[in-house]
């Protein structure tokens, strides 16, 4: 058993090193999925309702209660 287990490990490296190219490309996300990271987000509702009634703009709001770690 445990050969088989190193034999697995071995393998696993080398398809590892190949694939990491592929893998990293398939899960990085393309410039059209990162656009909402080039918003200037505004973390205070006060700042944000000021700001839109400034420049005459809707404020998008992206709220959610519960436990932070839970997204209930």
């Amino acid at each position: 058993m445990q050969k088989l287990f190193q034999t697995m490990l071995m393998g696993l490296a080398v398809l590892t090193s190949q694939a990491d190219v592929v893998v990293v490309n398939e899960i990085t996300p393309s410039k059209a999925e990162s656009a909402w990271l080039e918003i200037d987000w505004e973390t205070d509702l006060w700042e944000a309702r000021k700001e839109a009634a400034r420049t005459d703009k809707p404020i998008y709001l992206w709220e959610m209660d519960g436990h932070p770690l839970g997204c209930v």
